[in-house]
C-alpha cells in the first residue's frame, strides 16, 4: 500500500494533466490555455491554503494540510482495496475488454455496507456507473471477487504489507485461474505494462 500510495499521488496527477493537455491539443489549444481546468484547481487550492492560514496562521495551515493528506490517503486506500491484483485483459491496439463485475473486489458485509452506503459493492458501481450507491447490486462470488473482511478491517491489514500479501495474494491467484486461465505469464501485468493478447 505504501509504495502504491506514493506512486499514485504523482502518477494520477501527471496522468490527469496529460489527458487535459491532449484534449486541449485536439482543440488546437496549448496546455496553458485558460480552458484547462487545472487553472481552476490550482486557484482553489491556493485560496483554501490562504483561508486556512488566515484563521490562526501556520498552525491552521498545517492542520488543513494534514487533514487533506489523511483524506487523500483514505481515498487511495479504498482504491487499493477495490482493485488490488485485478486487471482487464489487454486486447491489443490500446484496447481492453469491457468492464465486468469480476474486475473489482467486493465486501458483502451488511453493517459496513449500511455505514458506507454500499461502497463495498464496487463491482456494480463499475459495471453500472449510473446506478445510485443505495441501489448497487451484490454479485455472487462466482461473478465478482469477495474480500474476506469489511473495508475497515481490510484497510488495517493493507497498511501491513506482509500480512496483506499473505491474505490477498492467494485470492488474486485464484481469481486469475478462474477468469483468465489462458494467461500464463502475469509478469507484464504485475509490472504495470501491457502484454500482448494471447
Amino acid at each position: 500500500m505504501h509504495r502504491f500510495f506514493i506512486r499514485v499521488l504523482i502518477a494520477s496527477y501527471l496522468s490527469a494533466f496529460r489527458a487535459e493537455a491532449q484534449r486541449l491539443t485536439r482543440q488546437g489549444l496549448a496546455w496553458y490555455d485558460l480552458k484547462n481546468p487545472f487553472w481552476i484547481y490550482w486557484v482553489l487550492q491556493l485560496l483554501m491554503l490562504g483561508f486556512a492560514y488566515s484563521l490562526v496562521g501556520l498552525w491552521s495551515l498545517l492542520l488543513f494540510a494534514f487533514q487533506a493528506f489523511i483524506a487523500v490517503f483514505h481515498l487511495e486506500l479504498i482504491n487499493y482495496l477495490e482493485h488490488y491484483g485485478l486487471t482487464r485483459k489487454y486486447l491489443g491496439n490500446g484496447k481492453y475488454e469491457a468492464v465486468q463485475p469480476h474486475h473489482s473486489w467486493n465486501a458483502e458485509h451488511r453493517a459496513t455496507n449500511w455505514l458506507l452506503i454500499n461502497l463495498q459493492r464496487h463491482s456494480d458501481h463499475h459495471y453500472k456507473p449510473a446506478r445510485a450507491y443505495p441501489l448497487l447490486y451484490t454479485y455472487p462470488k462466482q461473478l465478482a471477487p469477495q474480500l474476506p473482511y469489511s473495508y475497515p478491517i481490510m484497510g488495517i491489514i493493507a497498511v501491513y504489507p506482509r500480512l496483506w500479501r499473505k491474505v490477498m495474494n492467494p485470492k488474486v491467484k485464484a481469481w486469475r485461474a478462474m477468469h483468465y486461465p489462458e494467461i500464463s505469464n502475469w509478469q507484464p501485468y504485475n509490472k504495470g505494462t501491457n502484454p500482448p493478447p494471447n
